[in-house]
């Protein structure tokens, strides 16, 4: 049995790590790169980079920051915002990067999944996908939406049928947050991470939510997913890594034990 992965999530805004609920009302919470350094220190099995700002509008990722991040941390690392094309990728790559998160440009040129996949492997390219729970139509059978450009556009898209097109095209991996969850801290959407998983082979990242370590249990058991990602919980100091890798352990859950 693999072991789970726990991944903290550095949304930044203008060069700044920030944090808001559902994708609203972000605030500033501090540093990225000595906030990244602090969960490496601390055992994280990853981290994750988003601009979140990047494709609304409408440049970039702001690579300096991608570069100070991967020059204090020897854990994969995975950036997003802002990846449009597979220069986008190579630059983020090269900036010291290990995977690339492909959400907005995706559902507007799902091929650049595939050149991605075709040029830098599979394992390089995450699907990230911002879902949102709707009413049942004959668009969203499942009644998950996908939203993109940071949860401002909705895009009469079914969550499901994307992960599965997505998995066809070449992504390795898919992040599957759920706005209606995000920031809330009452756990995540297991019935949306369920399904994907359920509907495709490759792993996928829980997000969205996590208020306790039995939340993040609950994700890569009950919720079939491959790791947790938290942020709340970890920036404003509620618990460290190490605390949550104890306590998931000893419900049953498979860690990778640093220290």
């Amino acid at each position: 049995m693999l072991s789970k992965r726990i991944i903290p999530c550095l949304d930044v805004r203008d060069g700044r790590l920030t944090k808001g609920i559902k994708f609203k009302g972000n605030v500033d919470i501090g540093d990225p790169v000595e906030t990244a350094k602090k969960y490496y220190d601390e055992g994280a099995d990853e981290i994750v980079f988003y601009d979140i700002t990047a494709s609304h509008e409408g440049r970039g990722i702001f690579l300096d920051v991608v570069e100070k991040v991967a020059s204090t941390i020897f854990i994969p690392f995975s950036v997003g915002g802002g990846i449009n094309s597979v220069q986008d990728m190579r630059d983020a790559l090269n900036a010291g990067a290990e995977k690339v998160s492909v959400n907005s440009g995706a559902v507007k040129n799902p091929d650049i999944i595939s050149e991605g996949a075709a040029r830098f492997g599979n394992q390089a390219i995450v699907l990230g996908m911002d879902v949102k729970q709707v009413p049942v139509t004959a668009d969203i059978p499942s009644g998950y939406e996908i939203v993109i450009h940071g949860g401002r556009k909705h895009m009469n898209m079914d969550a499901i049928e994307w992960a599965k097109t997505a998995e066809a095209l070449g992504a390795g991996e898919i992040c599957v947050n759920s706005i209606d969850a995000d920031g809330t801290k009452d756990g995540y959407e297991l019935n949306l991470t369920r399904t994907i998983a359920e509907a495709v082979s490759i792993p996928i990242i829980a997000s969205g939510g996590a208020g306790n370590p039995q939340h993040m249990y609950d994700a890569v058991t009950q919720g079939k997913a491959t790791a947790a990602l938290i942020a709340s919980i970890v920036h404003y100091g509620e618990y460290t890594i190490p605390e949550l890798k104890r306590q998931m352990s000893a419900m049953g859950a498979k860690m990778r034990m640093s220290w």
